[in-house]
C-alpha cells in the first residue's frame, strides 16, 4: 500500500530523556511506515540548548508561526542540580515558556478515556478540559537572590517620558537575606485568552469555568476576570445562550471544590501557573499523566502538540542500565496524531486526517483489548490484561493500523 504523502511539512521539536526514546520509536513504529513525513526538525534536546545558548528554542517557535503546525517532545526544564548533571552553561529556562510567549495562546489539556480506567474521583463521568493560558506569569519571570538588608522596590518608568504616568511601590523592607520575584502579563494575551476558551466552549458546546484568587490579587488576578467579564458580555453572552450553556466565575479555590465535586464534561480555564498544575491533578485522577492529550492555539491560528507530561527520568535511567521499560507512549502518540490531523485539515488531505484518526482508534483499542503499559495495567478494571513493555505495546497498535 502506498505512503500517505504530505504537502506541507510539520515543525518536529525533539526532546530528552526517555520521551526522546520513545519519539523515535513512535516515528519507526507508526508512522513512517504509513506516511512519507515531512517534518522541519529542531533539536531541543538539553545539551543541543546548551550548545546554542537556548537559540534552537527561539528558532522552533518562529518555524511554527510559519508553517502551522508543530508536535513538540518533552523537554527538561533545567534546575540546580540538572546544570551540574549536563554541565551546563546556566539554568535555562523552560522551553515550553519560551515558546508559548512567542506564540501565545491557550494549551487546552484533555484525558483520553479508555475502557477499564475509572477516575479515582468517584463522580467523575465526562473528561474535564483544563485551558492553560500560555504566556507570562512564573514561566517569564525576573528573580533576585536578596543578600543583605534593603528595599525592594518595583518601578514603572513609562516610555515617553511622561512622569505622571510613572509608578513606584516598595514590595518589602528586607533585614536579611531573601528571594523576591517579579511577574507580568499583558492585556492583549489575556484577551487572547479569553476570546480562545469562549470559542473552544461554543465548539464542544460545553460550559466553561474560570477561576483566580481576584480577592487576594486586586490588581493582577482581578484584571483577568474583568477582561473576561468584559469579553464575555459584549461578544459572547448571547451565543452562549443560544448553545445552552454558561460562563461560570468563582474563586480557584472554590473552583477546585467543585471540580472534584462535578461529573465533569466541562472546560476550566486558568491562569499559567494554575492550569499547569491542575491539569497533572486532572491526568492523574482521570488515569495517568501519560493519557492526556495537550494542544496551544495560538490567536492566529497555530497549532503546537505536545505531550502533558515530562522527560520520564526514572525510566530513562532503567533504559540507559540495558533493562526494558514500560513507559506509557500515549500522550506522545496523541501529540503526533493530533499534529498530523491538524496538517490534514489545513492542506485539505483526507488521507492524513484519517489516519490520525486510525491511529488514535488503534491505540485506544489496544488497551481496551487488554494489552497495555505498566501505569495502566495497575489501574485497568479489565480481568484479562496483560502488561507489555513500550516497544511491545506500540507495535501491538502498529498491527491494529
Amino acid at each position: 500500500m502506498p505512503k500517505i504523502k504530505m504537502t506541507t511539512p510539520i515543525v518536529e521539536m525533539d526532546g530528552d530523556e526517555m520521551t526522546r526514546i520513545l519519539w523515535k520509536q513512535i516515528k519507526d513504529v507508526l508512522i513512517l511506515p504509513n506516511v512519507e513525513l515531512k517534518t522541519e526538525y529542531y533539536d531541543l534536546g538539553l545539551k543541543h540548548r546548551d550548545e546554542t545558548d537556548d537559540r534552537v528554542t527561539s528558532e522552533a517557535a518562529e518555524a511554527t508561526k510559519k508553517y502551522g503546525v508543530a508536535v513538540k517532545c518533552a523537554t527538561i526544564t533545567p534546575n540546580a542540580q540538572r546544570v551540574e548533571e549536563y554541565k551546563l552553561k546556566k539554568q535555562w529556562k523552560s522551553p515550553n515558556g519560551t515558546i508559548r510567549s512567542i506564540l501565545d495562546g491557550t494549551v487546552f489539556r484533555t484525558p483520553i478515556m479508555v475502557k477499564g480506567v475509572r477516575p479515582t474521583v468517584r463522580t467523575w463521568e465526562k473528561p474535564i478540559t483544563i485551558a492553560r493560558h500560555a504566556y507570562g506569569d512564573i514561566y517569564k519571570d525576573v528573580e533576585m537572590s536578596i543578600t543583605s538588608a534593603g528595599a525592594l522596590k518595583m518601578v514603572f518608568e513609562p516610555s515617553d517620558g511622561s512622569s505622571g504616568k510613572g509608578q513606584e511601590e516598595t514590595i518589602f523592607e528586607y533585614t536579611g537575606p531573601g528571594v523576591a520575584m517579579g511577574m507580568h502579563n499583558l492585556d492583549d494575551s489575556i484577551s487572547s485568552f479569553a476570546r480562545s476558551c469562549f470559542k473552544y466552549a461554543l465548539d464542544m458546546k460545553q460550559d466553561l469555568w474560570f477561576s483566580t484568587k481576584d480577592t487576594i490579587s486586586k490588581k493582577y488576578d482581578q484584571r483577568f476576570r474583568v477582561i473576561f467579564d468584559e469579553i464575555y458580555e459584549k461578544e459572547f453572552k448571547s451565543d452562549f445562550e443560544k448553545a445552552g450553556i454558561t460562563y461560570f466565575y468563582t474563586l480557584i479555590d472554590d473552583a477546585v471544590a467543585r471540580v472534584v465535586r462535578s461529573n465533569g464534561g466541562f472546560i476550566w480555564a486558568c491562569k499559567n501557573y494554575d492550569g499547569d498544575v491542575m491539569s497533572d491533578m486532572v491526568a492523574t485522577a482521570f488515569g495517568s499523566l501519560a493519557m492526556m492529550t495537550s494542544v496551544l492555539v495560538s490567536p492566529a491560528g497555530i497549532y503546537e502538540y505536545e505531550a502533558a507530561h515530562g522527560t520520564v527520568t526514572r525510566h530513562y535511567y532503567q533504559y540507559l542500565e540495558g533493562k526494558k521499560t514500560s513507559t506509557n507512549p500515549m500522550a506522545t502518540v496523541f501529540a503526533w496524531s493530533g499534529a498530523l490531523r491538524k496538517r490534514g485539515e489545513l492542506d485539505k488531505n483526507e488521507k492524513l486526517c484519517s489516519f490520525a484518526d486510525r491511529m488514535e482508534k488503534a491505540s485506544v483499542e489496544t488497551i481496551e483489548n487488554g494489552e497495555m503499559t505498566k501505569d495502566i495495567f495497575a489501574i485497568s478494571e479489565l480481568t484479562d490484561k496483560k502488561q507489555l513493555t513500550s516497544e511491545e505495546f506500540l507495535t501491538a497498535v502498529a498491527g491494529r493500523l
